[in-house]
């Protein structure tokens, strides 16, 4: 059996780490870059195992009903009695802007191990998404570990980096446990500070120094392959054997915000795998599906059938 009939026969993906409400005072909105990545794959038709953990309180009762508006299995949601779910506070400036506090010793931060293993398990992922800010505690991190001997799936790693939220230790071990990543442009730049002796300009992603610099990352971690997502530029992948594929971004339909666009291309970019598309194909429908969703306020879409145009276009062409 090739590893694309594997895939296409098991068509799960288990996505461990935050589920939270970005509470504006007036106004909670559901959100966490791991639970955006499995609304996403469930709206588009691909089951999602979502491994979190929620309090018994108001904000885990929004987190719930998206559960039930997605249709999505709860055979790895947590409640924790007297917990408080994931919150992060939203303040806006007279300029427009906002300022963003995510609190500390939140539900997502003592998930369970075993539970979370056992709905692992049980579920047989094809992939394994996950990301940094739900191992910022050590029960957390223990289940993400037990998680994936569990999932004994391939590892996708989106560092997602969020600031005061992670210490290169953590990246360090998230990269050790990845088979692929995913980054933008600034976390790059980043991991080539820790990790590479080259920290070439990245203006130019087909230059030489910008392969010879993911190659040595990609080596010094065993990685199969790194995909940098470049906004309005579109998006590279880089592969362990020194192949490359460019796509180039696509014009925005309109722009409200950018919440939630790199989990919308993570998405597609699962879907796609799990599908058997060609990779430009892959890279191309993540990159423009991502600039829908940046036409949307908020990181998914209120109304579903948001998806169900999407999925017709793409069985089309």
């Amino acid at each position: 059996m090739t590893a694309q009939e594997t895939t296409m026969g098991r068509q799960v993906i288990a996505v461990f780490g935050e589920a939270l409400v970005d509470d504006f005072g007036s106004v909670q909105v559901v959100g966490g870059a791991p639970f955006n990545v499995a609304r996403h794959l469930a709206g588009l038709g691909l089951p999602a195992l979502m491994v979190t953990r929620i309090g018994d309180d108001a904000n885990g009762a929004l987190v719930r009903g998206e559960f039930t508006r997605y249709r999505m299995t709860e055979a790895g949601l947590q409640t924790g009695a007297g917990e408080a779910t994931g919150r992060v506070a939203v303040e806006m400036a007279l300029d427009g802007s906002h300022r963003f506090e995510i609190l500390p010793h939140q539900a997502y931060d003592a998930i369970e191990a075993q539970a979370a293993a056992e709905a692992t398990a049980q579920a047989q992922p094809d992939v394994l998404y996950f990301g940094t800010l739900a191992q910022r505690e050590t029960t957390s991190r223990a289940a993400l570990q037990a998680v994936q001997k569990a999932a004994g799936a391939l590892r996708y790693l989106d560092l997602n980096l969020r600031d005061g939220q992670y210490t290169e230790r953590t990246v360090f071990d998230s990269l050790s446990q990845a088979d692929l990543l995913k980054v933008n442009e600034d976390e790059l730049a980043q991991l080539f500070d820790w990790y590479s002796h080259l920290c070439p300009p990245l203006d130019d992603m087909a230059g030489l120094d910008v392969r010879m610099a993911c190659a040595q990352l990609m080596s010094n971690f065993a990685l199969q392959g790194m995909i940098v997502t470049l906004g309005p530029r579109g998006a590279v992948y880089y592969g362990a054997d020194g192949a490359m594929t460019a796509v180039a971004g696509t014009p925005l339909p309109r722009l409200v915000d950018t919440v939630g666009a790199g989990d919308a291309f993570s998405a597609v970019y699962l879907l796609g795998r799990s599908r058997g598309w060609p990779l430009d194909t892959t890279l191309l429908r993540a990159n423009a599906f991502a600039g829908a969703v940046c036409g949307l306020a908020g990181a998914v879409p209120a109304d579903l059938s948001f998806y169900s145009d999407w999925c017709e276009r793409w069985q089309a062409s």
